[in-house]
C-alpha cells in the first residue's frame, strides 16, 4: 500500500494539523482475528472516553490472515488503520490478545488472553500444519523475539498460570500481572439483567433456555455433532424449552455467514435462536438455563457463572491435563442417549460442585480486572487514572439471526 493511501487520521505526519484534540496519548487496538477483537473490546471502554486518549484499530493483513475480521472491526465504528501504517508509527499503548505480530508493533504492549484462561486447554496447536508441539500460550518462543520480551505488560489470569510462566518464561514474570478475567468479571456483573436478556429473546417466563455452545476445529460440537440443534429441538417441547446455539467466531469467519446460517437454516426455521459471533453471546449464557457444550472457552464461562453443563464432545487425550476443559470435563455429565429431561436434571445436580471449580480456574481476582487493567495501561500511556472507578457498558443484549 502507498503512502498516498494510508488515513489521514490523528497519527503521522501532519497529524497536528488535522486533529481538533490535541496532544492525546495515541492506543493501537491490534484485531488478528474475531475471538481477540471480542476480548479486546471488553478492556477498550476502561480508557476510550478519556479525552486524553485517542483509541484506533488495525488489522494485520498478512498470508495467514482471517476473512470477516475488518468487516467487524468497521461494524464497531472505530477508527481502522491500515496495517501498513500502523506498522510505521509508534504508538503510547498497543492491546492486543494475540501473540500474532506483536515483533512488527512499535510502543508498549499490553498482552491478554483472549478465552476462558491465558494457557490453552488444547494440549497441541489446532493451526493446519502446525508441529504436534505442546503449546500452553505462554511459552518462550511465543512471548519473546530474538531475546526481548515482546509484552510490556503480560496479563495472566490466575496465580496458577504464574507459577507456569515461572517454569516456561522466566524472564517474562518482571513483567506479568495476574490481572483475573474481564470476561468473567462482566458477565457476573450482568446477571442481574438475566431477565432482560431473556425478552431479547422472546423467551416467556415458562419457557427453559438451552443453548448449545460450539467451539471451533474438528472435535468441536459443531465438528462431530452438526445435528445435534436439531435433534435437541425435536426432543424437548416448545412449550416448555427454547433452544439457542453460540457457535465459536472461527466456525463463522472460516467458512461465513451465509453457509453457517444455511447449514442452521432448518433449525432457525424450527425455532433456534442462532447467535451471531459479534452480538450477544455473552448475554445468551447468562439467559440460559441449561447449556450442552464442549471443551470451548464458552462452555467454561457458562459453568463460572453457575449455569449447569453437560459436555457432548471432548477431544481426548488432546486436552492439556489440568487446564479449564479439563476440569469441565471431570465435573460435569456426558451426554448421553437418554432422555435430555433426566440429563438437564443430573447437570443441575452437579453444578454447585462444577461452578467454584470453573470460576477458580478462570480467575484468581474476581471482581477485579478492570482496575488493575486500567492501572496497567496507565502506566503505561503515562497518565495518571482518572478519579472516577472504571466501568464498561452493560453487555448487549442478543439479536438472534433470521432466515
Amino acid at each position: 500500500m502507498s503512502r498516498e493511501m494510508w488515513i489521514r487520521g490523528p497519527v503521522g505526519a501532519g497529524a497536528e494539523a488535522r486533529v481538533t484534540r490535541a496532544g492525546c496519548r495515541t492506543a493501537l487496538v491490534v484485531v488478528p482475528t474475531m475471538t481477540a477483537g471480542t476480548r479486546l473490546l471488553d478492556i477498550v471502554p476502561l480508557l476510550e472516553s478519556d479525552h486524553r486518549v485517542q483509541v484506533v484499530f488495525t488489522v494485520p493483513h498478512t498470508t495467514d490472515h482471517w476473512p470477516g475480521v475488518e468487516e467487524f472491526v468497521r461494524a464497531q465504528h472505530g477508527l481502522l488503520l491500515p496495517w501498513e501504517q500502523a506498522v510505521q508509527h509508534t504508538f503510547d499503548l498497543v492491546l492486543a490478545a494475540s501473540h500474532r505480530h506483536l515483533d512488527q508493533l512499535r510502543g508498549p504492549i499490553l498482552l491478554v488472553g483472549h478465552g476462558a484462561g491465558t494457557m490453552k486447554s488444547h494440549l497441541y496447536s489446532r493451526k493446519a500444519g502446525a508441529p504436534a508441539l505442546p503449546a500452553t500460550g505462554l511459552d518462550r518462543e511465543l512471548l519473546t523475539y530474538r531475546g526481548r520480551i515482546l509484552p510490556s505488560v503480560l496479563a495472566l489470569a490466575t496465580e496458577e498460570e504464574r507459577t507456569a510462566l515461572g517454569t516456561l518464561c522466566p524472564e517474562a514474570l518482571p513483567v506479568a500481572v495476574v490481572a483475573g478475567d474481564i470476561c468473567l468479571d462482566r458477565m457476573t456483573d450482568a446477571g442481574r439483567f438475566r431477565e432482560h436478556y431473556r425478552q431479547a429473546l422472546g423467551l416467556n417466563p415458562r419457557q427453559r433456555l438451552v443453548t448449545i455452545s460450539s467451539t471451533w476445529s474438528t472435535d468441536s460440537i459443531f465438528g462431530r455433532v452438526p445435528s445435534l440443534c436439531r435433534a435437541v429441538l425435536d426432543a424437548l417441547p416448545p412449550s416448555r424449552y427454547s433452544v439457542a446455539a453460540v457457535l465459536h467466531p472461527n466456525v463463522w469467519t472460516v467458512h461465513g455467514r451465509r453457509q453457517v446460517t444455511a447449514w442452521l437454516s432448518d433449525c432457525v426455521e424450527a425455532g433456534l435462536r442462532l447467535i451471531p459471533p459479534d452480538r450477544g453471546w455473552q448475554a445468551t449464557m447468562i439467559a440460559s438455563d441449561w447449556v450442552i457444550g464442549d471443551h470451548g472457552s464458552t462452555t467454561a464461562y457458562a459453568a463460572a457463572i453457575g449455569r449447569p453443563v453437560t459436555v457432548a464432545t471432548e477431544p481426548g487425550d488432546r486436552l492439556r491435563p489440568g487446564s479449564i476443559a479439563d476440569l469441565v470435563r471431570e465435573n460435569a455429565p456426558l451426554l448421553e442417549s437418554g432422555p435430555l429431561t433426566a440429563q438437564e436434571a443430573e447437570a443441575i445436580r452437579r453444578h454447585g460442585d462444577l461452578s467454584p471449580v470453573a470460576t477458580a480456574a478462570i480467575s484468581s481476582r474476581p471482581g477485579q480486572a478492570a482496575v488493575i487493567l486500567r492501572s496497567a495501561m496507565y502506566r503505561l500511556l503515562g497518565l495518571p487514572e482518572p478519579d472516577c472507578p472504571p466501568s464498561v457498558p452493560m453487555l448487549p443484549a442478543p439479536l438472534p439471526i433470521e432466515v
